[in-house]
C-alpha cells in the first residue's frame, strides 16, 4: 500500500515499483488523502474554463486512468486539499481542509482501508513530506498514526478487524544525488540539463539530501515508460514539454535504474540483514516470514 497526498503523487513518486511489483504478482493499493481539487493547472493546455470549473472531476477521472495504466487498486480517503498557502505572511489554510482535521479522523478513515486490504508494507511520506506541503506532512502524520493503529484491536474497533503491516518506508524520489547524475550525465552527452537551475537554487544548509537516508533501492528501470505514461495521464498537473520528459529514458534507465526508500519501521528480522541499498526490495523479510507462517 503506498499512501499519497493528492492525485498525481502517486505517479512522481515510485510508480515504476508499483508498476515492477504488479507485474510480479504482487496486490498493490494506492491511497490518496485528498482530491487535489486546489492544485492549479501546470499544463497549458488544460488550462480551459470546463476543466476549471470542474477540476475535482477532471483530476478523479485523471487518477482512474493513472491506476488503469499502474494495474493498481486505487481508494480515495475523501478528504478536503489544503492547497498551498503562498505569500509572507501566508493565509491560513481553508476550514475543513485536510491539513486542519482532528488527526484521529483521517487516521480512521486509513486504518478503515488499511485492515480492508490488509498490506504487508505501506510506503508513505517522511516528516517533511518530501516537500513542506500542508498535505504531505499531514499524510506522514495520519500514516504513521495508522501504523501504530491498525493492528490494535482497542483502536478504531468499528474500522474492522485488526491487522499490522510488517514493513513502513518513507520514499525518496528527489535526493540531491539523483539530480546531480542526471545534470551531470545530461552535460557529458552534449545536451543542454533542464536541472542547472534547480540544483543552484538548492540550499543544501536548509534542505538536507533525503538521499543519504535511504537504505533500499529498487531496480525498476524497465517499468519507467509505465510511469511516465501514469504521470502523463494527470493532464491537468504535468506538461509533456516540461522539465519532468526532458531527460531521455535512456539516460535514466542507465544512470539511475532504481527508485530509492528508507526503511522506517520493521516487524521482521534485523533490517541491516534484510534491507540492500543497491539491489533491494521491499518485502525483503516479508516474503519469508509469509510463505513460512
Amino acid at each position: 500500500m503506498t499512501v499519497h497526498a493528492h492525485p498525481d503523487d502517486e505517479s512522481s513518486k515510485g510508480a515504476a515499483t508499483c508498476a515492477r511489483y504488479v507485474a510480479e504478482g504482487v496486490e498493490v493499493m494506492v491511497v490518496t488523502c485528498t482530491g487535489g481539487e486546489a492544485g492549479s493547472i501546470l499544463n497549458p493546455a488544460m488550462d480551459r474554463p470546463e476543466v476549471v470549473a470542474d477540476m475535482l472531476g477532471v483530476r478523479r477521472a485523471e487518477m482512474a486512468r493513472a491506476a488503469e495504466i499502474l494495474g493498481v487498486e486505487h481508494r480515495w480517503l475523501g478528504f478536503v486539499d489544503s492547497g498551498l498557502p503562498e505569500g509572507d505572511p501566508k493565509p491560513p489554510l481553508p476550514d475543513g481542509c485536510f491539513a486542519l482535521e482532528p488527526l484521529e479522523v483521517p487516521t480512521e478513515a486509513l486504518v478503515r482501508v488499511m485492515r480492508e486490504f490488509r498490506p504487508h508494507v505501506v510506503v508513505t511520506y517522511d516528516e517533511n513530506g518530501g516537500y513542506p506541503h500542508p498535505d504531505h506532512i499531514r499524510c506522514h502524520e495520519v500514516s504513521m498514526a495508522a501504523w501504530e493503529a491498525c493492528g490494535d484491536p482497542d483502536r478504531f474497533p468499528e474500522a474492522g478487524e485488526p491487522w499490522q503491516p510488517l514493513k513502513l518506508y518513507y520514499s525518496h524520489g528527489f535526493s540531491r544525488a539523483r539530480v546531480v547524475a542526471f545534470h551531470e550525465a545530461m552535460l557529458a552527452s552534449g545536451q543542454e540539463s533542464p536541472y542547472a537551475e534547480w540544483l543552484e537554487n538548492w540550499d543544501t544548509s536548509s534542505r538536507p539530501d533525503p538521499g543519504t537516508r535511504v537504505t533500499t533501492r529498487v531496480r525498476c528501470a524497465e517499468y519507467f515508460p509505465v510511469r511516465d505514461r501514469a504521470l502523463l495521464a494527470h493532464a491537468t498537473q504535468i506538461d509533456p514539454d516540461g522539465r519532468w520528459f526532458q531527460t531521455p529514458m535512456e539516460l535514466q534507465q542507465r544512470v539511475w535504474p532504481t527508485e530509492d526508500y528508507e526503511l522506517a519501521r520493521s516487524l521482521v528480522g534485523d533490517p541491516a540483514q534484510t534491507e540492500s541499498s543497491e539491489d533491494g526490495d521491499l518485502f525483503a523479510g516479508v516474503r519469508e516470514r509469509v510463505l513460512t507462517s
